[in-house]
Order: C-alpha cells, then structure tokens, then sequence
C-alpha cells in the first residue's frame, strides 16, 4: 500500500487530501481538507501558513507520495504568479522531507477521473465520491 497525499495549490486555499491505494489499484480515503490562509497579514504570511499546514499534515499522516497540480494560465498573470508562489511553497516544504513528488495538469486531472480535460468542478467532485465511496461527503 502506498499513501498519497494530495495538493491543489492556491494562495487563498489550499486543498489537501490522503489516499491510501492499494497494491491492486484499489484506492480508500484517509483525509481531506482545505488550509485556509486568508487569516494571514499579508502573502507572504499566508505562504507562511501554507507551510505550517502542510507540515503539520505530512506529521499527522505520513504520505509516501505526493500529486500536485501545475501552474495553468487562467484570468490574470497577477493570479498566476501566486499560484506559482504557493505551488512552490508547497513543493519546498514536501521537498525538504524527501517525499517522491508527481505533478499533473489540471486538463489531465480532471480527463483522467471524468473523461474530459474541461470538465467543471462538480463534474471532479461527483467522480471523487464515486471513486472513494464518498456518497454524504462535502469536498
């Protein structure tokens, strides 16, 4: 069995969920939640908190994998580069643990568990609860 840890990355909030994946593909949830960083005085305080969460999550939970998604161009080169800010806080502090890292573009994330790169976020959602057996779950 291997535990993957899972990283949406974003400077406001940060989506973290544990798998647990068995030898023969089967996949059972462990964990999920969102490390909300608007409390902070200032970006670099919420990268700041970013960090402290993530740790305090890889202590709890012990992942020996990690998935993260990749920087996407989306409205504004402003919004891009916080995301790249804390994608790459994120990526240091599971780095500095020497936890193997795999990283995915959103298209392929959202082809993979729906069938179709533009899928919207209820769409990812709907099939995340169907994959982990997750039918009463907010995600």
């Amino acid at each position: 069995m291997i535990r993957i840890l899972g990283i949406d990355p974003g400077s406001q909030r940060t989506g973290i969920g544990v798998i647990d994946v068995a030898g023969d593909g089967r996949c059972a949830f462990v964990h999920c939640e969102a490390l909300k960083l608007l409390d902070a005085a200032d970006f670099p305080s919420r990268l700041g908190l970013l960090c402290e969460g993530l740790e305090r999550v890889l202590d709890d939970w012990q992942p020996t994998h990690v998935a993260i998604e990749t920087v996407f161009m989306d409205k504004s080169a402003t919004s891009a580069l916080k995301l790249g800010h804390a994608r790459g806080a994120a990526l240091a502090t599971v780095v500095r643990r020497k936890i193997g890292i795999s990283e995915y573009a959103p298209r392929v994330i959202k082809q993979s568990l729906v069938g179709r790169g533009a899928a919207d976020k209820t769409q990812v959602q709907h099939m995340v609860r169907l994959l982990l057996n997750l039918a009463d779950m907010k995600l």
